[in-house]
């Protein structure tokens, strides 16, 4: 009984928390050098191209293309942007390992 008092203690400290670690800490974003902000700028046209174009009309290949150009795109503006993400699996096996310690 009292490991699961502990554990559904543990769960709802940790849910309390979690939004307030992952909140930003109100520093402004480093700015970016002139060759990062004109390469974003070509991007982000890029991107608006590619939402205007009609995928009706193209072969399946012609899409794979543009999913495989825009997941591409997607990499580039995340290194751009330097920001640092933790994935939900991370999470989970940092809880595990706390719970593993005590």
């Amino acid at each position: 009984m009292k490991k699961l008092a502990y554990f559904l203690s543990m769960v709802f400290l940790l849910t309390a928390f979690s939004p307030a670690a992952m909140a930003k800490d109100g520093k402004e974003p480093s700015p970016l050098s002139l060759e990062d902000e004109i390469r974003l700028e070509e991007i982000n046209e890029r991107v608006m191209e590619i939402k205007a174009m009609n995928f009706a009309e193209m072969t399946k290949t012609e899409k794979k293309e543009i999913r495989n150009e825009l997941r591409e795109i997607n990499k580039e503006a995340k290194r751009v942007g330097d920001g640092v993400y933790i994935s939900a699996g991370a999470i989970i096996i940092i809880l595990l390992i706390l719970l593993i310690i005590t």
